[in-house]
């Protein structure tokens, strides 16, 4: 091609343009001229299919993405997907879907900021989405390169989405997240698109705004699938690493969509209790992930169905004896012991927060069992998590004396920085632990107070302590709850804490 020798700049991008506008205005003239003769249009279509993959060349240079949007070239680009098929035009939609990939590469998106937003408003105002979902809804994936189309078609949400989060909603509502759920129940063994699929359905149910792709989820019957999906780990592990990363992206989804009141509903009469419950038994690869989804389910006042339930389905059997011992195969799949013992210890804190009558009673009695061994557990987690956060402690006021001398200020977000790592180093754990333990000890069971102070003395422990960090986590209580909500419940920690 003449075009390609010459060096690519400002103005020969602009005639690259004009020509790709010249040969796709010809052949939608011959397409309306000919409509049922598709040998008149053809050389046409394989004129623009060439012009396009020039056009390639584009996506070296963010900074001059404007001349796409002013010369009107994304509009034509997005019509294109709309073309009826001929087999060329498959091609020609093939091309199209590979120029926006490219286009839309992050760390090409990342290079010029202006040039990418610019791009992407533009898209969005042609809808790309709604016209992306339809064309993947026309391939078929049993021929390789449609797959293929619809693989690289994944990479431009997932670009699009990476570079702006909020359109997330907008990419759902536009028909995204029925196909995802349509395409992750297909029976169609596990490939490349199913893992894709997994991994786009959780970032658009993790963005920070995802209240409304969440309900779209619940709406669609989407904890169904996601429940179906899963149960097939239930006794087997993933057999491959691909398998089980679209495992840990499909137990992502579910956690995000719990945080949806009405999805936790939706979870408990579509059986997902019954589900993890089982998961838990089966010490295969998902039981760590299925106690993270049991957290989920069951935290904060809209746990509290979940919770009963559990506990009527024997799933007390099945925690304690995680909670008593960190399972060693955990650490093979990767977590860590210290998100295994925040998982239990949050869980069972759910419950006591949300059980009533005889289920509370059932819990309670779990703690006086053989001897108040639970209660044994309970204490030596308080201080192993105690020391940690003492280090961690110790650590960040060496930091902060460092930083007055020299004269620095310590400001609010350092404040919040230091907290963070000091959750981090376990404070959220302890948090959870002296909770239990100022719950067990108000229970009115005289012998799981006795047991718990008992301990405290002997190994030197101090009730003063324990109170501060429940002042502490009484404070940072509530977060996105209602100011009522916070009231109440900080009230009723500081009530228990008093007693203690």
């Amino acid at each position: 091609h003449p075009l390609s020798a010459e060096p690519v700049d400002e103005s020969s991008v602009k005639k690259m343009i004009l020509t790709f506008e010249k040969r796709s205005y010809k052949n939608q003239e011959l397409r309306i001229k000919f409509p049922d003769n598709p040998e008149k249009f053809m050389e046409s279509e394989l004129d623009l299919n060439d012009i396009i993959q020039e056009m390639h060349v584009i996506a070296t240079m963010p900074d001059l993405y404007h001349l796409l949007v002013e010369l009107n070239a994304v509009h034509s680009l997005l019509g294109l997907l709309s073309h009826e098929n001929t087999d060329i035009l498959s091609l020609l939609n093939e091309t199209v879907v590979d120029l926006l990939q490219e286009l839309t590469d992050i760390d090409t998106l990342q290079e010029s900021e202006e040039g990418a937003e610019v791009l992407i408003d533009s898209l969005l105002e042609g809808q790309v989405v709604a016209l992306l979902v339809q064309n993947m809804e026309r391939l078929d994936e049993q021929v390789k390169e449609e797959a293929d189309g619809i693989y690289n078609t994944l990479a431009i949400t997932e670009n699009m989405a990476e570079f702006r989060p909020g359109l997330c909603t907008e990419a759902a509502q536009q028909g995204l997240m029925q196909w995802l759920l349509k395409r992750i129940k297909a029976k169609i063994p596990f490939d490349a698109n199913k893992l894709y699929c997994s991994e786009i359905l959780a970032i658009l149910l993790q963005n920070n705004d995802s209240k409304y792709t969440r309900e779209l989820l619940g709406e669609m019957d989407g904890i169904d699938v996601l429940l179906q999906q899963l149960s097939v780990f239930k006794r087997h592990n993933p057999s491959t690493a691909e398998e089980q990363e679209m495992m840990e992206n499909l137990f992502d989804a579910l956690c995000s969509c719990l945080m949806l009141p009405a999805n936790r509903d939706r979870f408990l009469r579509g059986e997902g209790l019954q589900l993890m419950n089982l998961m838990l038994r089966e010490k295969k690869m998902s039981r760590t992930s299925s106690m993270k989804v049991l957290d989920h389910g069951m935290i904060g006042p809209e746990g509290a169905d979940n919770c009963h339930k559990f506990v009527d389905i024997l799933g007390l059997r099945t925690i304690f004896p995680l909670f008593m011992k960190t399972p060693k195969k955990m650490k093979k799949t990767g977590a860590s012991e210290k998100e295994h013992e925040e998982h239990v210890c949050s869980i069972i804190a759910s419950m006591l927060r949300n059980l009533k009558s005889q289920q509370r009673s059932r819990l309670l009695n779990k703690f006086t069992e053989n001897d108040c061994e639970k209660v044994d557990r309970l204490m030596e987690m308080h201080f192993k998590y105690l020391e940690a956060v003492q280090q961690a402690d110790k650590r960040i006021e060496g930091e902060k004396h460092e930083m007055v001398r020299r004269g620095e200020i310590l400001d609010d977000g350092m404040e919040d920085e230091f907290y963070l790592r000091r959750l981090d180093a376990g404070l959220f754990v302890l948090q959870l632990i002296c909770y239990i333990m100022v719950e067990i000890s108000n229970s009115g069971i005289s012998q799981l107070q006795q047991r718990v102070q008992q301990i405290l003395n002997l190994r030197g422990g101090s009730v003063k302590v324990v109170r501060h960090i429940m002042r502490e986590y009484a404070e940072s209580i509530g977060d996105g709850k209602t100011d009522e909500f916070k009231e109440a419940e900080r009230k009723r920690i500081m009530d228990l804490v008093e007693n203690f």
